[in-house]
């Protein structure tokens, strides 16, 4: 079947004469006929070997009609961005003004998704049929795509306007103006913006945005000039505060604009006219003369004139006050604790700082301190506009916390307020960001919409992973069809097509630009690096990969790798640098079965080196699994036993200690917390039991109130189980034999970092969560990694002293060796005197010779009577003793 359909169509191309008679006799059916042989050639999957066929055609003859509209719809049907053959065959048809073939072979692409190609000669076969209309709505369409046009968004945005659509005219306009900043076209951007002034001026967040994109792009004189056109419109309401704000913003542009001085002035005559000292003021601050920096004169301006009697000031030493009078140079100020202060104006203006009525600082002083609680709980969105007002409207978590708590709220109230002001901060559009400052934020005159909050988060963003992030987040949210988000996709693009060196950076620009693409074939910068090119110039791929910090783009890399040829080698490389079961299920999958052999018999027989992936592997792939390598859990048990102590000396000699840490956490929480060596323990033989046992007692640092857990644990399921040999009733009793005085001083340690320090690292937490981005917050994960430490260490001093008895002196039996005695060893093969005080593992110290009655040398000593000898092995060493004298602690003490 499949060949007789190759065979087919290999005919119906031999016999295909190009002429343009043939062009002319061309119809939609006949493409319809074409259609159903490549339905068939999908259902006999022989895509590749007719495409082969219709490439080659092509090759000698570039023009045929047949080959083109195989091959590209093939292509296309291969989600191959590949549409040259399609756009030959349109544009053969529409130089030939056949627009209905035209209009059919246009939809045929858009059937696979949108395609700016397609769009606009789609559009071009509508106007040269007269159907405007449909010619619209296809430009509506071609815009969203293609983000360089703005011809067409200025007509449409006319259109609307005509029709007397004046919010879709606006939206158009905006996007218009956007685009001719980019081209820097002025002479259109002025039009459009006298268009947007004229509907819309009270949006002045949209219109400063363009504004600050205009003196970027083409100059800050342009960007006055359009300034000076919206200033007049609020000169005209008397919207003083925004007309200063405009004027402001041009004197940033040319601090010597004499007019933009000139109206400043004016403006504050106009909001400050019934201001008492308003024209001593304006002299005082030298506005009018301009020998004097305007930005100074301002300055000085604003904090004269903003005391005035009734307004309120802040004293860093007296607080908040009220000015009662003014008089004169003589300024009088009722404080809270010095009422009737009089101090001269040049003193205030250097002493105070003006307040709103509205500022947080002055409802904290008049307003009872349980209302202003209650109406900040009730109202968080109030609380925060009102304090990043007060900040000088922007203001990070860490300054709305010092305001808050503890003067407000109390630390639980703050916790729980606070996750709700990040909530409101992030998504309500009163609130938005700044583009250099990603974790301040602002009170907006007019709303932000969600595209504008997250690019200027984006724009915001110093880490390359962090822009990978927000990107990933907008797709997630909406719709690439902003201006917004083509300058995000822009920057990804442009660090791929400029970079020299492959990294994992320039992987990860690919692998976004490509997955976007894949899934908007619209927005295809024409990119033509393979995968394949930039992995064959990585010279250290584990590296590159392991630096990728995306997890959803590591993932895309496996998968972009598999494409490759040796695939199986790359996956078995990067395993220890990616340990997912991923890796696992596609070498089984795969029937990848001896790379999949040797990767995991590598892991399980090397475990001291590849301890990440060996713990990864027992903690994650089900045990009978691992029966395939003829590894017992016996043998997981022994390496994961060897693991902890090699991770608790590594800890204690600073070494990797995050990473050996986070790998001792994980290897206690499978052998104790999960109870895998206790059901070992119940399952097991008493052989096999002794052999497990005694390597995790000879892990000298684990806790001893554990290792009396399973000692107890080993005698529930063998009675007679011996120890070492000699073990007494104390080394398995529940109990943890102590002195009074270590007993004290455990219990004044746990009291101390129960009081004290897990207080303050909390404190260090809140203080450390206030700063905003946790992403690079240092100060946060130390402060984290300090409360595990603490948590842990609280944990097992409570549980330790739970479970220790105090040791009575009185108790002491000096006829056998026992906890609280001194024992006198004479060592048979030196012939020296050896002398141990037996103790507990609170007092223990070997450098003293103070041993515990729970480590394997003090075990072995303890129920031997005077004038025995003793011998034993630990760790393959022998020892000969005969015990010479017992004596108790407190009496060799005293004798010494």
């Amino acid at each position: 079947m499949s060949d007789l359909l190759t065979k087919e169509i290999e005919g119906h191309l031999n016999e295909e004469k190009w002429t343009r008679a043939t062009l002319n006799s061309y119809t939609i059916g006949n493409f319809r006929e074409l259609d159903e042989r490549i339905d068939e050639v999908i259902e006999a999957d022989v895509l590749d070997e007719v495409k082969a066929l219709c490439d080659e055609h092509l090759q000698h003859t570039k023009n045929s009609i047949i080959a083109l509209y195989i091959s590209g719809v093939l292509s296309l049907s291969r989600q191959q961005i590949d549409d040259s053959n399609l756009i030959t065959l349109i544009s053969i048809f529409a130089d030939n003004r056949k627009w209905n073939v035209v209009e059919f072979l246009c939809k045929r692409i858009l059937a696979f998704g949108e395609n700016k190609f397609a769009l606009r000669t789609l559009a071009e076969s509508y106007e040269n049929e007269n159907e405007d209309e449909k010619k619209y709505e296809i430009w509506e369409r071609l815009i969203k795509v293609d983000y360089e046009e703005a011809d067409i968004v200025r007509t449409l945005a006319e259109r609307k306007e005509a029709e007397g659509d004046t919010d879709a005219a606006i939206d158009y306009y905006k996007k218009a103006i956007h685009r001719y900043t980019s081209k820097k076209l002025f002479a259109q951007v002025k039009d459009i913006w006298h268009k947007l002034i004229t509907y819309c001026p009270e949006d002045t967040d949209f219109l400063n945005h363009v504004d600050a994109k205009i003196a970027k792009m083409i100059s800050p004189e342009r960007a006055s000039q359009l300034l000076e056109d919206l200033y007049g419109y609020f000169k005209d309401k008397a919207d003083w505060d925004r007309a200063i704000g405009i004027l402001k913003r041009i004197l940033d542009y040319d601090a010597k604009n004499q007019w933009a001085r000139k109206e400043i002035v004016e403006c504050y005559k106009g909001k400050y006219g019934d201001h008492s000292q308003l024209d001593d003021y304006i002299r005082l601050s030298n506005l009018n003369q301009n020998w004097r920096n305007v930005h100074e004169a301002i300055e000085d301006f604003e904090k004269h004139i903003s005391f005035d009697a009734g307004n309120f000031v802040f004293h860093r030493s007296w607080g908040v006050g009220r000015i009662s009078s003014i008089k004169d140079d003589e300024i009088v100020i009722d404080f809270a604790r010095k009422r009737g202060h009089a101090m001269s104006l040049k003193m205030a203006v250097s002493a105070l700082m003006s307040l709103p009525k509205d500022h947080i600082w002055v409802l904290r002083t008049i307003w009872p301190k349980e209302t202003l609680r209650e109406k900040l709980k009730k109202d968080p969105k109030w609380g925060l506009k009102t304090i990043v007002k007060s900040l000088g409207n922007a203001a990070n978590m860490k300054s709305i916390k010092a305001e808050v708590a503890p003067g407000i709220l109390t630390a639980g109230e703050w916790t729980n307020w606070s996750n709700e002001a990040r909530k409101i901060l992030k998504t309500d559009p009163d609130f938005g960001t700044f583009p250099e400052k990603a974790d301040h934020f602002m009170v907006r005159e007019n709303p932000i919409t969600y595209e504008e909050k997250t690019f200027n988060r984006f724009r915001a963003e110093k880490s390359f992973w962090a822009r990978v992030k927000t990107t990933q987040e907008y797709l997630t949210n909406s719709d690439p069809e902003s201006d917004y988000f083509a300058e995000m996709f822009d920057y990804f693009v442009g660090l791929l097509r400029s970079s020299n060196t492959v990294n994992e950076m320039v992987i990860a620009c690919w692998l976004l630009v490509h997955n976007i693409v894949k899934q908007y074939p619209f927005l295809n910068p024409g990119i033509d690096t393979s995968f394949d090119t930039l992995i064959a110039q990585i010279e250290d791929l584990e590296s590159v990969f392991s630096a990728i910090e995306d997890a959803d783009l590591k993932r895309d890399f496996l998968e972009e790798t598999k494409s490759l040829e040796g695939w199986p080698h790359i996956f078995v490389r990067l395993f220890p640098h990616y340990m997912n079961k991923y890796i696992i299920d596609q070498l089984a999958e795969n029937e990848q079965r001896e790379m999949l052999d040797s990767l995991v018999n590598t892991v399980l027989n090397n475990y001291k080196e590849n301890r990440d992936a060996f713990v990864w592997l027992v903690r994650t792939m089900p045990f009978d699994w691992f029966l395939d390598y003829d590894t017992t859990f016996e043998k997981i048990l022994i390496g994961m036993i060897h693991l902890l102590e090699i991770t608790y000396r590594e800890i204690d000699n600073r070494r990797d200690v995050s990473e050996n840490r986070k790998l001792n956490r994980q290897i206690l929480t499978f052998l104790f917390k999960e109870k895998n060596l206790e059901k070992y323990i119940f399952e097991a033989d008493e052989d096999s039991v002794n052999r497990i046992y005694t390597l995790v007692e000879d892990v000298a640092v684990l806790d001893p109130a554990v290792k009396i857990e399973l000692k107890q644990k080993v005698l529930d399921k063998y009675p007679n189980f011996k120890f070492f040999g000699k073990a007494q009733a104390e080394t398995v009793n529940r109990r943890l034999l102590v002195t009074a005085k270590s007993y004290e001083e455990k219990t004044r340690e746990l009291q101390r970092m129960i009081d004290v320090d897990v207080p303050l690292n909390s404190k260090e937490i809140g203080d450390a969560l206030a700063q905003g981005d946790l992403r690079e917050n240092a100060e946060y994960k130390a402060a984290k990694e300090k409360q595990e430490l603490l948590n842990t260490t609280v944990s097992r001093l409570k549980e330790e002293i739970e479970k220790s008895q105090i040791f009575d002196p009185d108790d002491v039996d000096v006829t056998r060796i026992s906890f609280g005695t001194t024992v006198t060893l004479t060592n048979k093969k030196t012939g020296e005197d050896e002398v141990y005080t037996i103790l507990g593992p609170w007092e223990s110290n070997p450098s003293d010779r103070i041993i515990s009655y729970l480590s394997p040398f003090g075990s072995e000593l303890l129920q031997h009577n005077l004038g025995e000898e003793i011998s034993f092995v630990i760790n393959e060493r022998e020892y000969q003793y005969t015990v010479k004298e017992i004596v108790a602690f407190s009496s060799a003490k005293s004798a010494s």
